[in-house]
């Protein structure tokens, strides 16, 4: 289930790379999201799936139209170092307002319900239903990489004046673009926070957003499929690292991310395009002799 909801998160950071918008703050959606869950635990004892996790995609969409106003306006370091900076003020302010977060200490989470059934969260009706939230992220992403304002974006990538010249407002491409994937980072969240079982401050913190980048580049950029493999891949690394390395798995993250970039900068995506490739090239040559 963890490389479920990382997928949901790490989608919203690979399209947002694939337009060049580089974010090391996507955490802060993360949290918002998983703090939405622990705050409806904590004040009112809601444990409702279908109550929780609108209302979680509801917060990450709201605070993404708020930063987005000014997110929008910057590109490159700029961008990312500002969603950096957003993301830190809120990981500051969750370790700051102890009364109402609990500080380090965290909030925990109960068994979720839906529709007043309860499921555990290591359950396969668990699974089954997280399942059904990719599905339906997926088919979001797919129709709005597909619509005019996917378009656009990819292009941004690669000449914005271009786009601005056609009559496009490059600010709106990319204040859309932002606002979907925070939404995203805020469902993501609150299923992160069920599977956990205890959120804490550290989800807003910049390794948490780091993490989501790594997972990206991991997986590359291949549509959907990029960040789906990029997140099992990472769970598989980072399962059998911590357990057979557990004083040096981060390190080994680190070689397994210089690897990537040296050698296979188009990610596990890519990988698997040019070993498609490699044998409908000797098939060829097979049927040729």
């Amino acid at each position: 289930t963890k490389s479920l909801f990382m997928f949901i998160c790490v989608s919203g950071v690979a399209f947002m790379l694939r337009g060049g918008l580089l974010t090391f703050g996507h955490a802060l959606y993360y949290a918002t999201g998983a703090y939405t869950v622990g705050f409806m635990v904590k004040w009112f004892g809601v444990h409702e799936l279908a109550i929780v996790l609108p209302l979680g995609a509801l917060m990450g969409f709201i605070m993404a139209s708020l930063v987005g106003l000014i997110m929008a306006r910057y590109r490159e370091v700029f961008f990312a170092m500002l969603n950096l900076a957003f993301s830190m003020i809120l990981f500051g302010a969750l370790l700051k307002f102890y009364r109402v977060t609990n500080g380090t200490d965290g909030l925990p989470i109960g068994t979720p319900t839906l529709l007043g059934i309860e499921i555990e969260s290591d359950s396969l009706s668990f699974y089954y239903f997280s399942l059904v939230i990719v599905a339906i992220v997926a088919y979001v992403i797919h129709r709005f990489m597909a619509s005019p304002n996917g378009f656009y974006l990819r292009a941004l990538h690669d000449n914005e004046i271009r786009i601005e010249y056609s009559g496009v407002s490059v600010r709106q491409v990319i204040y859309r673009t932002y606002i979907l994937a925070g939404t995203l980072g805020g469902v993501s969240g609150v299923l992160a926070a069920f599977t956990i079982g205890h959120i804490v401050p550290e989800d807003a913190f910049w390794i948490q957003s780091g993490q989501f980048v790594f997972v990206a580049l991991l997986g590359g950029f291949g549509g959907l499929a990029g960040p789906l493999m990029g997140s099992f891949v990472f769970e598989f690394m980072e399962t059998y690292s911590s357990k057979y390395f557990p004083m040096a798995w981060q390190m080994m993250m680190g070689i397994v991310m210089l690897l990537i970039i040296l050698f296979q900068p188009g990610g596990l995506w890519s990988m698997y395009h040019q070993i498609l490739d490699y044998f409908k090239g000797d098939k060829g040559g097979a049927d040729d002799v």
